[in-house]
């Protein structure tokens, strides 16, 4: 597969922001882009009134060569884990079912932008975790941080998990980054880079409009392998 896995330090930190914008940057050069989300949770909220739900956005960012549907082959109401959602829902997950999807994601188009569910140990069902599925699709992981308080041992205890499962975390995305950031966000951003020992990039507050421009600032080159 040639893509990326988009993971996160924990839920509402931006991942699908960040995945969204790779997409959208990736297809205004003309590159084929397939999006591929295994599990969207909390559909049954009221909608936002800025951001479509995470598949739909996906599936837009993307170019439109899918439907939302085709982007994550899962969907519950209620905001909550998918192993828990699904166990509400009297349904189960089925890995296998994930892993087809998104290699069928792969093989459709020229590169697939992959995205987790919460952090990487949030369990998928009660034995399949996303990390799991990140070993299974063996893409290159992006992280994505908050800038503030906190996030300092967040990242690098996910990095540290997706190493111990011989993940290769190519690059960490801190966003909302700020035109002009507070010290401690700086000092949080040198410090992350220097311990982790990997590139941390920034991705300023965009809208659906303007994640073209924010993926570009991103090195999605040396991301992709």
């Amino acid at each position: 597969m040639r893509g990326v896995f988009v993971t996160g330090t924990d839920t509402g930190v931006g991942k699908t922001v960040v995945a969204a914008a790779i997409c959208a940057a990736l297809a205004a050069r003309g590159e084929r882009v397939g999006a591929f989300k295994p599990v969207v949770t909390g559909i049954g909220d009221p909608p936002d009134p800025v951001w479509p739900r995470d598949h739909e956005l996906l599936a837009a960012a993307a170019g439109g060569g899918q439907s939302p549907s085709d982007v994550a082959p899962y969907t519950f109401g209620p905001p909550l884990s998918p192993h828990y959602a699904a166990e509400l829902a009297g349904t189960s997950i089925d890995p296998d079912r994930l892993r087809g999807a998104a290699r069928a994601t792969s093989a459709g188009f020229d590169v697939a932008i992959c995205e987790g569910v919460g952090g990487l140990l949030v369990p998928i069902t009660g034995r399949y975790s996303v990390r799991d599925l990140a070993v299974d699709l063996d893409l290159p992981l992006i992280v994505v941080a908050r800038t503030g308080l906190g996030t300092i041992s967040h990242t690098l205890l996910t990095v540290e998990a997706a190493r111990a499962a011989g993940l290769t975390v190519a690059g960490i995305v801190m966003t909302p980054w700020a035109a002009d950031p507070e010290p401690i966000e700086e000092s949080n951003r040198a410090t992350v880079e220097q311990l982790s020992g990997i590139r941390v990039s920034v991705l300023t507050s965009v809208t659906p409009e303007t994640l073209e421009g924010g993926g570009e600032s991103l090195p999605i080159d040396d991301w992709l392998p």
